[in-house]
């Protein structure tokens, strides 16, 4: 198989993408999940990279699972009940942690269907943006199963829990536009122009500065989980740090000469 994720970095941009075409770039081996895993971790660690947009090759953003590994016991679907929990511990839920505990902001290009883990992939992501040509769904129920992946955790903090329960009760697919109306994706823009739109609200992205940027991205991580109180506490810390950064001093000098023109 051709390497399963793509890196490519333009400027202060990377594209990742999953790179399973004649797959639909289903989500089924080891090597998948640690191939997603090990390009998050490369872009968490380069001071050059400002945002990280996700996306699919060919017609698919990501099928989700491999029907055959569950019909044939194989793969994260191999072996007891308790194998089967550690291959999602050690598989796709990795990914999960990766993508939603990044501290630069992540942009999905939804170039096709993302159903099931594909979805909650998109999920895992800050942005969304849509290709009309996109189509979303939490079907896991349809197939006699739940989210493994976080997906039951991630939806509702998305669409809010009336809308997760819908998708994840029923399984239907969204389109494009449904997709929008429920808030899952901000934006749908026609297929061919999804990455050149996404690439541009990426540059608009990185063009900030970097560390007020990862912070910015952490408050707006730890925000759900704390009390008002403590939400306080980390805001104040996180600006007194940035207050003495050097991107700080040079946007404010930047600000301060424009005035005088």
């Amino acid at each position: 198989m051709n390497e399963f994720v793509l890196y490519h970095q333009q400027d202060r941009v990377v594209t990742l993408t999953l790179n399973d075409p004649d797959m639909r770039n289903a989500l089924s081996t080891q090597e998948q999940y640690d191939a997603i895993v090990a390009a998050v971790s490369r872009v968490q660690e380069d001071a050059s990279v400002s945002c990280v947009i996700l996306t699919g090759a060919g017609s698919a953003f990501c099928s989700g699972g491999n029907l055959n590994d569950m019909k044939y016991k194989s793969g994260i679907s191999g072996g007891s009940p308790y194998d089967i929990r550690d291959n999602y511990r050690r598989g796709i839920q990795k990914i999960a942690l990766a993508l939603y505990n990044l501290d630069l902001p992540t942009i999905a290009a939804i170039n096709g269907p993302a159903i099931g883990a594909g979805c909650d992939l998109t999920c895992m992501c800050d942005i969304r943006i849509a290709s009309d040509k996109a189509r979303m769904a939490e079907s896991f129920v349809k197939l006699g199963i739940t989210p493994g992946d976080g997906g039951a955790w991630l939806l509702p903090r998305v669409v809010g829990m009336s809308k997760a329960a819908e998708m994840t009760f029923t399984g239907e697919v969204l389109d494009a536009q449904q997709a929008l109306a429920c808030g899952l994706v901000s934006r749908v823009v026609p297929h061919e122009r999804l990455l050149e739109e996404a690439m541009t609200l990426a540059q608009r992205i990185a063009a900030n500065p970097r560390p007020a940027l990862r912070m910015a991205k952490r408050l707006l991580r730890e925000g759900p989980h704390q009390r008002l109180e403590a939400a306080l506490d980390l805001a104040g810390s996180y600006q007194a740090i940035a207050h003495f950064t050097s991107e700080h001093a040079a946007a404010v000098e930047a600000f301060l000469a424009a005035r005088k023109h």
